[in-house]
């Protein structure tokens, strides 16, 4: 009850250090297995949305700073190019300047990079047109420096407005190991327990 009287920098403050403490806790086992992912996944489900109802109505500023904090934390246990899931199962948005970019970047002419790459989706927005990526090869990122702003922004969970995009967090929730393990130390932290 207590904790309701500091304000939200205080309860980051306090929830920081007791994040240091779960995050350092060998009880919790970072999990990059992208099977084992998948299928706690698909058990959570229902607890998942559970924890969603119940992330709206704690404070989102507070919510964020943790998020923060466990995306830098996990971020530095999992590596992405062992992983590269996102790559090879995401439908990334692709601007008109992007587009260009990186056709220069891959000496194509415009024109020719989106017909070999791209597909023109529903609501006019131009996106990837193949899963894996194309520019995916050895789990590395062939355009890395030019790579796409959804790219770049993946997994997002330095993004503010956790709360308010957790339907779409839970989305990618079982095929990206920093999502997982993020979303379930923000559980621990916020003691959400299922019944």
């Amino acid at each position: 009850m207590w904790i309701n009287r500091i304000g939200w920098i205080g309860r980051a403050i306090l929830a920081t250090e007791i994040l240091t403490l779960t995050i350092l806790s060998p009880e919790f086992d970072i999990k990059s297995d992208l099977n084992e992912i998948s299928l706690l996944a698909a058990c959570r489900e229902e607890e998942n949305d559970h924890f969603r109802n119940f992330l709206e109505a704690r404070d989102p500023l507070m919510i964020d700073n943790i998020v923060f904090a466990l995306q830098e934390a996990v971020t530095q246990q999992i590596d992405c190019k062992k992983c590269g899931n996102c790559c090879k199962s995401l439908m990334i948005v692709v601007t008109q300047e992007e587009l260009e970019k990186v056709a220069a970047k891959t000496n194509t002419p415009s024109d020719e990079f989106k017909s070999s790459y791209l597909a023109e989706g529903l609501s006019g927005k131009l996106i990837m047109n193949a899963m894996p990526c194309h520019f995916l090869s050895d789990n590395q990122c062939t355009i890395y420096a030019e790579r796409f702003a959804g790219c770049r922004e993946f997994p997002a969970l330095h993004l503010p407005g956790f709360t308010n995009r957790f339907f779409t967090v839970q989305m990618h929730y079982d095929r990206c190991p920093i999502i997982f393990n993020v979303v379930e130390l923000l559980k621990k932290e916020l003691l959400f327990f299922t019944t």
